[in-house]
């Protein structure tokens, strides 16, 4: 997790990704930081996120976002 926080924090080093479990459903996050997370996550893990996992439930916090990244290395 630590290292996901990590990657989250070079995008936005303004948010708590550590205690924040609503980051879309409470417009923390806008679709430039989602793309921003997209491309450093891509890069970071060399995975690739399809268009299918792009949903809200998937990005409203970090425990959503290493499942996600955790479920897609699996796939590779």
């Amino acid at each position: 997790m630590d290292e996901l926080i990590e990657v989250l924090q070079e995008v936005r080093d303004d948010i708590d990704f550590k205690a924040e479990e609503k980051l879309i459903d409470d417009s923390i996050l806008d679709s430039f930081d989602i793309l921003q997370i997209i491309s450093a996550l891509n890069d970071h893990y060399d995975i690739s996120i399809p268009a299918k996992e792009i949903v809200p439930a998937n990005f409203n916090s970090a425990a959503a976002l290493l499942a996600m990244v955790e479920r897609l290395q699996e796939e590779n």
